[in-house]
């Protein structure tokens, strides 16, 4: 008993329990990211293909073909309830099965639940094909002829190597379409969009000139001549992609013939060997972190949302920083400590306290109608009534999370103001050294380790919110990111998309609920790992910083 005590006393069982906590801290993370990356990263693996018979009631058997995505044990009076007929109805409970069927114009749902002892025969053909569309999702069938052209259809073994050729040139046409529509024609229209404000501005100010509008009449109609000749070979790119069509069957017989233009790729996931599947999945991942998203944000890549959520901390770091570090040396150097003092340290403290909507609504109301839009009567009248910064984009979604994040980076700084000791400051003065070259010289680079550490929380903080980004910037799908050719080259002005909120939309407000539900996963990891990228780079850069003056410190 005395050894327990005394045990208790020492302290040491305090030192247990707090590796006890941190050890199932660690145990809970690590198992809440294997649940993501499991469901996330099994989503992007070659499934086979079944073609398999099923009972739909006790007179009718249907074909059907598509990938099992997921499996449930239920009990038969939840079956029963839900119109489905069981072939073992004395049966307690049931398996069911998430079938993802395709062939959306033909079914009009992707997914469909099956019974699983209401499947007769099943198998799975090799030459059962898969096809990944820009649009209408995936088809499941088999392949009868692809047309190149004006040549005759080519059918059998050699179809599918005129497909996958086929493929590979509508994939090139389509990279240059779409350099033609977002690069060339977009340039186009921005430099006429700015024509027309130039002479619009000149208006306004009783300035423009005969010779003016001269002079805007043949920048515009050599901008006009431009512009119709990028739309002819639009028009000639289009039709080379549309003349490649193939025809395909489903289980049931019914043809579909499909354009090639329209196809993302095709392959026979039944023959596929380790390497093939490999390959496969590390191409689906490429295309998930390095393309635009498509079929309501339910297929395709999230390179827009990563890209605009870096940019946008990027932006909130530049701006948060030196505000951050200037009210913590009012605060801690120069202000006389007292009773405001303290009631300004406290207002810093509860701000970091205050839920994360408040400060959306106040950065639309503030930042977005009242400062932009006095910037936009100000610096754009040309522009009005439609506003140029006076609406929600990239510039007022920075500064709302540099005001979110802003009272950490105060409280961080600060403990590294007081972390550096007294003797260091004397010193420096005792050489003839000014404060204000004390504090730069001195105090700030020492102390810069704990200015990082609180840049860290901040970075961690704004890239995972979402709900007062809604408000002032973030949209589910843009056309273009924020950075361009077209000068100023970094559009402050427009929305963007956030990977935060590209997991709220796909996960809760997606027409097509199974197709997405991987993608939620998916991407939370990545915005994880994005997290974990850019602390991690702003952690060394702590680390390098702390072992610089670490000397001065002693």
């Amino acid at each position: 008993m005395n050894s327990i005590k005394s045990w208790y006393s020492s302290g040491e069982s305090a030192i247990w329990l707090c590796a006890a906590a941190v050890s199932v801290s660690l145990i809970i993370v690590g198992g809440l990211l294997a649940i993501i990356g499991g469901n996330g990263l099994a989503h992007f693996w070659p499934k086979p293909v079944a073609e398999l018979t099923y009972q739909v009631d006790p007179k009718q058997t249907i074909t059907l073909v598509g990938e099992v995505r997921d499996q449930e044990v239920v009990a038969s009076d939840r079956i029963a309830q839900s119109g489905s007929w069981m072939a073992d109805p004395n049966s307690p409970t049931g398996q069911r099965l998430l079938l993802k069927t395709g062939n959306r114009e033909l079914y009009g749902l992707d997914f469909r639940w099956i019974i699983a002892g209401n499947i007769g025969q099943q198998t799975y053909p090799e030459k059962l094909l898969v096809i990944e569309r820009l649009e209408w999702g995936n088809f499941y069938g088999f392949l009868q002829s692809v047309t190149l052209g004006e040549q005759p259809p080519v059918k059998g073994e050699a179809a599918y190597k005129a497909l996958a050729k086929s493929i590979e040139r509508a994939l090139a046409l389509r990279e240059g379409i779409e350099h033609i529509e977002r690069g060339e024609i977009g340039r186009v229209n921005y430099d006429l969009e700015q024509l027309r404000l130039k002479q619009r501005g000149l208006e306004l100010k009783a300035a423009l000139t005969p010779a003016a509008q001269i002079e805007f009449a043949e920048q515009r109609n050599q901008l006009d001549l431009e512009y119709r000749q990028l739309q002819r070979e639009l028009a000639e790119s289009y039709a080379e992609i549309g003349r490649d069509y193939l025809v395909v069957e489903d289980a049931n017989g019914t043809q579909k013939r499909i354009a090639v233009g329209q196809v993302v790729r095709a392959f026979y996931p039944n023959s596929f060997d380790l390497v093939d599947k490999c390959q496969f999945y590390i191409a689906k991942l490429w295309e998930f972190v390095f393309t635009a998203p498509r079929e309501a944000n339910t297929e395709g890549g999230i390179f827009p949302a990563i890209f605009g959520t870096v940019i946008m901390v990027l932006i909130m770091s530049v701006l948060v920083t030196p505000f951050g570090v200037l009210a913590a040396v009012y605060l801690n150097e120069y202000a006389r400590q007292g009773a405001v003092i303290r009631l300004v340290r406290i207002a810093v403290n509860n701000l970091a306290g205050v839920p994360s909507i408040v400060y959306g609504v106040f950065g639309l109301g503030f930042f977005v109608y009242f400062l932009g839009g006095n910037i936009d009567q100000l610096f754009f009248p040309e522009s009005l009534p439609a506003p140029t910064f006076g609406t929600p984009g990239l510039l007022w979604s920075s500064l709302t999370m540099a005001l979110l994040t802003l009272p950490v980076v105060i409280v961080s700084t600060e403990e590294g103001l007081n972390r550096v000791p007294r003797a260091v400051r004397e010193g420096s003065l005792a050489l003839g050294a000014t404060k204000v070259e004390t504090l730069w010289r001195v105090v700030l680079p020492m102390a810069s380790p704990a200015m990082m550490t609180g840049m860290i929380l901040a970075v961690a903080r704004a890239a995972g919110e979402v709900a007062p980004l809604m408000l002032v910037g973030v949209v589910k799908l843009v056309p273009t990111l924020p950075i361009d050719m077209n000068a100023p080259f970094i559009h402050l002005d427009r929305k963007f998309m956030h990977m935060g909120f590209h997991i709220y939309d796909v996960g809760f407000q997606s027409p097509n609920v199974e197709a997405a539900r991987p993608l939620v996963f998916a991407t939370a990891l990545l915005l994880v790992v994005v997290i974990v990228a850019m602390n991690m780079t702003a952690i060394r850069i702590r680390n390098s910083l702390r072992e610089k003056y670490r000397a001065l410190e002693q």
